[in-house]
């Protein structure tokens, strides 16, 4: 029994170490990625066969042979609209390196358009982000105390129904 006990301690332990070490990270990620996500490392774009790395803002694409990385998509990209193309989040190390992987099982994810992306979301943990049209509007709140007292100065949003992801339209 005592062992038992031991081991659900240390299991409870390395889970809580383990959960501190994936911070949230909203506040970087780009407008133009899918809501419903506190932390993402990469986007793979399956449209153009490519990834974006949201720590040092950089598309990684192959060009020649070689994986490419660069704060902007090349101009034969021109046309890729990244607002309403399906993002996949990827939160391994280096998924690129295994890219038939991701391709094979996100391939089917081509042409569709059904995420909503942070820029257009009303949750205001997105207002955090320096990028959204609200960031604004939002740090000037909560400078001033505004706002519902019970909320602390942040925007009164109880409208929002909280979309994850969905194409719902508002």
């Amino acid at each position: 029994m005592r062992s038992i006990l031991v081991s659900a301690a240390v299991l409870f332990l390395f889970s809580a170490a383990s959960a501190q070490t994936l911070s949230i990270n909203i506040g970087t990620q780009p407008i133009w990625g899918p809501v419903g996500y506190d932390h993402v490392e990469y986007y793979y774009l399956p449209d153009i066969d490519a990834y974006y790395y949201v720590p040092q803002h950089q598309f990684i694409y192959q060009e020649g042979g070689q994986w490419r990385r660069q704060a902007n998509l090349p101009a034969r990209y021109g046309k890729y609209d990244l607002y309403t193309a399906h993002k996949v989040v990827v939160n391994e190390r280096t998924p690129y390196r295994h890219a038939q992987v991701y391709r094979d099982k996100y391939g089917t994810f081509k042409d569709r358009h059904d995420q909503q992306p942070i820029r257009d979301s009303r949750e205001e943990k997105y207002f955090a982000n320096k990028n959204h049209p609200e960031h604004g509007k939002w740090m000037e709140q909560n400078r001033q105390g505004q706002g519902n007292n019970d909320r602390k100065g942040r925007p009164d949003n109880r409208n929002d129904r909280g979309n994850k992801g969905n194409d719902q339209k508002r």
